[in-house]
């Protein structure tokens, strides 16, 4: 009876410690659970990431037509940057020197490419028109952050500016609440350094592109950019002056070799070697 009695205290005993070790693992279980979820809520906030930026669309336009070079290598320049949607839409035709003439009524467009392949919505119409279409007439289905008229065959500065329809088309841009540049390559011995020009379009709009993408930029005035075709040297960077009141000096060729630090004009600023820019208002001044 004694060892019967000792026998059943010991099962007693180790009945304890069984229910004990089983708390204890239940209550190890249930921390490592916690645990668990809680790295793994944890983890599922360090790995959310915030959504890709829109890229930025862009839509190209010129006077020159939209099958020409300069259009070419800057839409393709324009390509190779981040983020950035590019439409083309330019005239079916050379439309230089129409200034910002829209032609009325209902415009149309016939599919084509440029120089390089890209794809190309070509207007029938003016430079302007090319807006008008895309805009207006909603020839595109969105609105752009931002239009490039360019690169223009020949400069563009001093009283000529109301002649040009690379002006034309960026002003008719402004004044349906896009911000845009017009740029324009000077004349040398009848060639284009289209590569120059690219190279400062594209500088400008990097350093401006906060400013186009947060809309502080704004569509007050118009960028107008003119670029020498260096005979000897190379373009001498940026110079923002005022717009010369004539054109005198219009078609001399340019001294990119030239000293001046402060040319006081954009004919001036082009003529000694530097990319004139210009602000320019939404609408010739009469």
């Amino acid at each position: 009876m004694q060892k019967t009695s000792e026998a059943l205290a010991a099962s007693r005993i180790s009945s304890k410690r069984r229910a004990k070790v089983l708390g204890a693992l239940f209550a190890i279980a249930v921390v490592v659970a916690g645990c668990s979820s809680s790295d793994s809520s944890s983890g599922g906030n360090a790995t959310t990431t915030t959504a890709a930026p829109a890229p930025l669309k862009i839509l190209v336009t010129n006077d020159d037509g939209f099958d020409s070079a300069g259009i070419d290598a800057v839409v393709e320049a324009l390509r190779a940057q981040p983020n950035v949607e590019i439409t083309v839409v330019a005239p079916a035709t050379n439309q230089s020197g129409k200034g910002g003439t829209v032609t009325g009524g209902t415009l149309t467009a016939t599919d084509g490419k440029t120089k390089s392949g890209y794809p190309v919505k070509s207007v029938a119409g003016t430079p302007a028109d090319s807006i008008v279409w895309a805009i207006d007439q909603k020839g595109i289905s969105f609105t752009p952050d931002f239009v490039v008229s360019g690169i223009n065959a020949g400069q563009n500065m001093g009283s000529i500016i109301d002649l040009s329809g690379t002006v034309g088309a960026a002003r008719a841009a402004t004044q349906r609440g896009i911000p845009a540049i017009a740029a324009s390559q000077g004349i040398t011995d009848g060639k284009y350094d289209f590569p120059s020009g690219v190279q400062q379009v594209i500088a400008w709009f990097t350093e401006n592109r906060a400013r186009i993408t947060d809309k502080s930029i704004g569509t007050a005035t118009v960028t107008n950019m003119n670029i020498p075709t260096c005979p000897t040297g190379a373009v001498r960077g940026p110079k923002t002056v005022p717009v010369a009141p004539n054109a005198d000096g219009y078609l001399n060729p340019p001294n990119c070799l030239s000293t001046m630090a402060d040319p006081t004009t954009d004919i001036m600023a082009f003529l000694n070697g530097f990319a004139a820019i210009s602000q320019i208002s939404p609408r010739p001044a009469s």
